[in-house]
């Protein structure tokens, strides 16, 4: 039984009771006559990956066929799964390709397509949301139901979705890696999407790290405390040398950098009479 069986429940169709071709046989298929999958999630590819693809099988031949099925139209097949290598086959210019007809309804096709990806984790987190949105009503099922299917906790899948509901630009910021999803996840407490936007902009220009831009979004959210803690005086750090200074500041960067990544990390400071101390805490999960 297929991956798409076991998580959703399906029979798998028999193909040999409307052709002669069996079930799992691999056939060459004329390149020409194959168009990519309409319900393909990605839509990035990483056409320096796909040459390094194609000049492995220029060497050691093609190891895994595509998963192809039969279209209406005569003679035309879609892909299911298998477009990176069918890519790499074209930069080729072969003529045909080893391939296995799947016979498979359009629901089934979409769902190979996205739980391919979502496996592989190639997909970018916009593109994963909306895999999980197409996911969800194509099979009518509930966030938890298909966390509980992909093997991932609810609160995965729902934080996903939220992006979903930041701007456009805000999502193509996220395809482009011009942001990270951290970063993301902290606009969508901004409900106007002008304001979204435009700290956007300011994440970008000024390459403001995630906790720079959670601070930007509280003097946002709450200007008055804003101009309170302006008015408190600073602690001041008392007879630090050069060199600790330096250490301090490393540690910062460093901080800094985890953060980045989409950790979310938390540090705390104190100035003591004999020491500096910086406590960090790492969430496990």
């Amino acid at each position: 039984m297929s991956s798409l069986s076991r998580l959703f429940g399906k029979s798998e169709s028999k193909l040999e009771e409307n052709s002669n071709i069996q079930e799992n046989e691999v056939v060459e298929i004329e390149v020409s006559r194959i168009q990519r999958n309409q319900y393909q999630p990605r839509t990035i590819f990483d056409e320096e990956k796909i040459t390094e693809l194609a000049q492995t099988i220029h060497t050691h031949g093609m190891i895994q066929p595509i998963v192809v099925r039969k279209l209406e139209e005569e003679d035309k097949f879609e892909l299911i799964a298998g477009e990176r290598r069918w890519r790499a086959v074209q930069s080729l210019e072969w003529e045909t390709i080893p391939a296995i007809i799947k016979n498979m309804t359009d629901t089934e096709t979409a769902s190979v397509a996205l739980i391919e990806n979502l496996q592989r984790e190639e997909l970018t987190v916009v593109e994963e949301a909306i895999a999980y949105d197409q996911l969800l009503h194509t099979h009518g099922l509930t966030q938890e139901a298909l966390a509980q299917r992909l093997g991932k906790s609810q609160s995965t899948i729902a934080n996903k979705l939220r992006l979903l509901k930041l701007p456009s630009v805000v999502q193509q910021a996220l395809l482009n890696k011009q942001i990270t999803e951290r970063h993301a996840r902290a606009l969508i407490s901004l409900k106007d999407e002008q304001t979204q936007e435009q700290l956007l902009s300011s994440i970008i220009e000024e390459h403001l790290n995630v906790k720079q831009t959670e601070e930007r979004i509280q003097d946002i959210l709450h200007p008055s405390e804003e101009q309170d803690e302006k008015k408190k005086p600073k602690p001041k750090v008392q007879g630090v040398n050069k060199d600790v200074r330096i250490a301090l500041n490393t540690i910062r960067q460093s901080l800094n950098m985890v953060q980045d990544t989409g950790m979310d990390v938390e540090s705390e400071e104190e100035d003591t009479d004999d020491f500096y101390q910086i406590t960090i805490k790492i969430p496990k999960k």
